[in-house]
């Protein structure tokens, strides 16, 4: 019935002459959604190359554009109402506000459309396993935007089926009792496993783990192609020169986007899960040393912010972390939003709209209120937290859980008003904050794990809050050791060191770890 509202009304006010472009989406009859509740969003961009839907979440897409609108009664035949007056991302302008007067019309022309039906709760984005989309088609818009558009989903994304195994990599995939209690519906854990030159030769043989994160919402099998077919990465990793170790890659894909492999309260106990369930099973299944000594973590932006992150919350469980160009590490500057005092993510203390993403030379590439309003187009209720995209996450992993069971907004999704109960709720997930506080007890236990990149013009300002820490860092007693290197001029993720350096860099801390390990015991 609401589906049925909807369109009735976006057909009435469509003849009263008004300058919308209405998508009617029509459910392909043997199409069939993969959950109760979706999200229909319609993309459209001047080239069908790459595809529109390739790119929706980018707030740097160009031309693209993007409609969205909940769609919670999706069927096989049903036709669905998106417009160019429901939540619209157009990157040349600034989004409108809720209330204020409508989005511009869609320039005329010709566009490629393509349509897409987000209904996956489990593993969120555009393009999860069991979505559905349509072809990429022509469309011409007239002058004032004032058209009609069909559209068919005809395609479902991949079913989420593990990779084959090459012979250096190999997949796995493990119900988690933690995280299926916690939803009340099975989840599944994914991972990659690169296993190290002469694997199958050295029968016997066990080796440390290396725990990798890659960026925002990076699939497990991201390195598959790299590591199973002949070239530099499979090369570099096989050369004899380098330290045999065993290498797990994580999915950053969960109910909420990426779910940052920490515990939190609408995401569920990822950390416990990978502490007390899939390191487990990867170290038993390939020949692990299943020794906090012998187990490490890299990774770098998102997998940056997790991999210290996941030292600092089990500092006993790990052995090092060697983190680069890492997320917010304090939130007084989460970007360039400083949580506890700004009043509006969107707009700075002076009063000019703040930006988000930048280029080396320092030119703004797009602004808050830009970035954040691609996630409302993707989010459900029109919500970039319930967007899977990264304020979605972020908002997701350190913020509290509402009444309603959702995730509950630091700020308003369209005017960008912070909520300061929120933000203290956020203090858990500081990590400067939380190692300032506890450094008593933390101390000792991280001495000379910590080891951090940056590039101090990192693109998303993130360099800002590692100087934070670093300077926190500074002042504590006992010193952490470890290293807080940055980058002049460097953009975001540049990469300062080898794989052969940082794999020497953990090797010795093994090594030093075993040393202790068998004189304790002897005594």
């Amino acid at each position: 019935m609401r589906e049925l509202c909807a369109a009735l009304l976006i057909l009435v006010a469509h003849a009263a002459g008004d300058s919308r472009t209405v998508f009617a989406v029509r459910c392909g009859a043997d199409m069939r959604p993969g959950g109760a509740h979706g999200r229909l969003l319609v993309a459209l961009a001047r080239a069908a190359d790459p595809p529109p839907a390739a790119m929706i979440g980018s707030a740097e897409a160009g031309s693209l554009r993007v409609v969205g609108r909940d769609a919670d009664h999706a069927a096989p035949g049903a036709t669905l109402f998106v417009s160019t007056d429901d939540e619209y991302y157009p990157h040349d302008a600034l989004p409108c506000t809720a209330g204020s007067a409508p989005a511009p019309a869609l320039p005329p022309g010709v566009w490629y459309a393509q349509a897409v039906l987000d209904c996956n709760p489990d593993l969120r984005g555009p393009r999860a396993p069991g979505n559905l989309s349509s072809d990429v088609v022509s469309v011409t818009i007239g002058p004032g935007g004032r058209d009609t558009v069909q559209i068919e989903l005809t395609r479902a994304y991949p079913p989420d089926d593990l990779p084959p195994d090459g012979d250096v990599m190999k997949f796995v995939k493990i119900r988690s009792a933690l995280l299926s209690a916690f939803h009340g519906r099975p989840i599944y854990l994914r991972a990659a496993v690169l296993l190290p030159k002469d694997f199958a030769r050295e029968a016997s043989r066990r080796y440390p783990l290396i725990i990798s994160i890659g960026g925002y919402g990076a699939s497990y099998d991201w390195m598959a192609e790299a590591a199973n077919r002949e070239g530099r990465f499979r090369r570099a990793w096989l050369a004899d020169s380098l330290p045999r170790m065993i290498r797990l890659y994580l999915d950053g894909r969960g109910p909420f986007g990426d779910p940052y492999q920490v515990n939190s309260a609408n995401n569920g106990p990822y950390g416990d899960a990978l502490l007390q369930e899939l390191i487990p099973y990867v170290e038993r299944k390939f020949r692990g040393a299943g020794v906090p000594a012998g187990r490490f973590l890299e990774g770098a932006s998102t997998g940056g912010w997790v991999s210290l992150a996941l030292q600092v919350f089990y500092p006993d469980s790990f052995n090092g972390t060697w983190s680069q160009s890492p997320d917010g590490v304090d939130f007084h500057a989460l970007e360039l939003v400083d949580i506890y005092r700004d009043t509006n993510a969107f707009i700075n203390a002076a009063g000019f709209e703040r930006p988000a993403a930048r280029a080396v030379n320092g030119d703004v590439l797009w602004t808050m209120r830009h970035e954040v309003q691609i996630e409302n187009v993707l989010g459900r209720g029109n919500s970039y937290a319930l967007s899977g995209g990264q304020w979605g996450a972020w908002n997701a992993v350190y913020g509290p859980r509402g009444a309603d069971g959702l995730p509950v907004p630091l700020w308003d999704p369209h005017t960008g008003t912070i909520n300061r109960a929120v933000a203290d709720r956020w203090k858990h997930y500081d990590l400067r904050l939380t190692l300032q506080e506890h450094w008593n007890t933390l101390g000792p236990k991280l001495a000379g794990k910590l080891h951090i990149w940056v590039g101090d013009a990192d693109n998303f300002f993130l360099n800002n809050a590692v100087h934070m820490l670093d300077d926190s860092l500074a002042h504590a007693t006992p010193a952490p050791g470890g290293y807080i290197r940055y980058g002049p001029g460097k953009g975001h993720v540049a990469m300062p060191m080898t794989l052969d350096a940082m794999l020497k860099e953990m090797e010795e801390r093994y090594l030093a770890g075993v040393r202790l390990l068998r004189k304790e015991r002897s005594q």
